[in-house]
């Protein structure tokens, strides 16, 4: 997709972008209405890789890592953005989960289930889709959704979002358009290898703005472009965003609009885990404590990263080292 006012060519796509791991923006042209679409291929094959997943929590961690890309661009900030499950319930399956996205693109994702028992792990084998480890948050009303922002260098932002509906995607979209007073439209789909969505919102008029669509109603002011992008986007199938090119997406549902595409932004997996941060922690715990553990695990005190699989390891002359800093 170029940057002229017209709907993308297919034929034309750029080969450079079909890794699908992108986040691609868009516009249309003399309209308040703005979107992205994501979409996540080996990036979300990595996350996923590190811990053996049931494949629910798979595929809800491919819209939460979606969900995550798509509402950074949201949001003016150098820093992250995190979305994070709670269960509010001791016996659910899913105790909690989390996806992450920062400025650049970076992602990354980690989940914590029960399947400690044979029936909960018969329980896990008969979960197929993203909403079956979404309902184990518990009914409407239950389980506690967070959006998490943090600038660099900034005030941390934590907004609850209301568990209004049975899948993340509705929810997010509630959460906009109650918090922000923002139209928007989320779709997300994952199938366990690949995952993908889109995000289109309405973003209000500026005063002067308002004034020229008043002072021209009979200036080919688009009035139904909501209520016909709306009807569109809802028409796209799961199978639809998870395998196809983004710039594909925009064509088949937008291709009759005035559609702008800046550069698409990449998307990876990356770890913000290192040892500085580890021996942080372990100045947290306190020196005494901190020997008594190296002797506990046979001299050598491993911590590792549940993101990445980083292993960082302290004997006690690491230990003492770092207290004597």
């Amino acid at each position: 997709m170029t940057q002229d006012t017209q709907a993308p060519n297919v034929d034309q796509q750029a080969s450079s972008h079909r890794d699908n791991d992108v986040r691609q923006r868009f516009f249309i042209e003399d309209s308040p209405v703005r979107g992205d679409v994501v979409r996540l291929s080996r990036s979300y094959a990595t996350t996923i890789a590190q811990k053996a997943y049931p494949e629910a929590i798979k595929r809800l961690l491919g819209e939460m890592l979606t969900a995550a890309s798509l509402l950074i661009s949201t949001v003016k900030i150098n820093g992250h953005l995190s979305i994070q499950l709670q269960s509010s319930d001791s016996n659910s399956l899913l105790n909690w989960a989390m996806a992450e996205c920062d400025q650049d693109g970076i992602i990354r994702a980690l989940a914590s289930w029960k399947s400690d028992t044979d029936e909960q792990v018969q329980a896990w084998d008969n979960m197929i889709h993203a909403k079956d480890a979404f309902a184990e948050l518990g009914a409407a009303g239950q389980g506690v959704l967070f959006i998490n922002i943090q600038p660099d260098g900034g005030e941390p932002y934590q907004g609850i979002v209301e568990r209004s509906h049975d899948n993340l995607a509705d929810c997010l979209a509630h959460y906009q358009k109650q918090s922000a007073q923002i139209p928007t439209l989320i779709n997300l789909a994952s199938d366990g290898l690949q995952a993908g969505g889109i995000l289109v919102q309405m973003l209000p008029r500026t005063a002067a703005e308002t004034y020229e669509v008043e002072q021209n109603r009979d200036a080919g002011i688009d009035d139904d472009l909501w209520t016909r992008l709306s009807v569109l986007t809802r028409t796209l199938k799961a199978e639809e965003l998870t395998t196809l090119d983004a710039n594909e997406i925009l064509y088949r549902l937008y291709n009759e609009e005035k559609v702008v595409a800046p550069e698409p932004v990449s998307l990876s997996f990356g770890c913000t885990c290192s040892r500085e941060k580890c021996e942080m922690a372990i100045e947290q715990i306190g020196e005494t404590e901190a020997l008594d553990i190296v002797d506990e695990q046979g001299g050598t005190f491993e911590m590792d990263c549940g993101f990445c699989g980083e292993v960082y390891k302290f004997n006690k002359d690491d230990v003492a080292a770092i207290f004597a800093e």
